[in-house]
């Protein structure tokens, strides 16, 4: 596995996770990437909008819109995305996965792998810590979010 340092594109999910916290949400940010550029930003709006599918990836691809094919992306997100959205990258082509942390959540690695989908886990301390505390303050929303209530 190639070893990446934080780039501008997680500075900018981490933005996106933080924002969401804000906002009284679950931390977790996203965004996508085509040639070199971002086309879309996304965050957990679970609580926020009630709407038990919109994790921060769904959010992102969401209000990416129409964009033809996926093939050329590059999707970033906070936290090793869950199955749902992996069967959503794999399901539009995604080809890589760039993530902050998953050790949180270890998430769809494997399945996104064994469908081609390149994932480079960065493992980042400042996603890890931002979970942490959330977890730790809202222990039940974390679980429903997970599907462990």
């Amino acid at each position: 596995m190639m070893i990446m340092e934080k780039d501008k594109f997680m500075e900018r999910a981490i933005g996106e996770a933080r924002k969401s916290l804000e906002q009284g949400g679950i931390p977790i940010g996203s965004v996508l990437i085509k040639n070199g550029k971002i086309v879309s930003t996304g965050h957990n709006k679970r609580v926020q909008e009630d709407n038990p599918i919109l994790h921060g990836e769904m959010d992102c691809l969401n209000n990416a819109g129409r964009i033809g094919s996926f093939k050329d992306t590059v999707i970033y997100s906070t936290l090793m995305p869950c199955y749902m959205c992996a069967g959503t990258i794999v399901q539009f082509k995604i080809p890589k996965v760039i993530v902050g942390e998953s050790r949180t959540f270890e998430g769809a690695k494997g399945f996104m792998e064994e469908h081609g989908v390149e994932v480079i886990d960065l493992d980042l301390s400042e996603c890890k810590e931002m979970m942490d505390e959330f977890i730790e303050k809202y222990p039940e929303i974390w679980n429903e979010d997970i599907g462990e209530v």
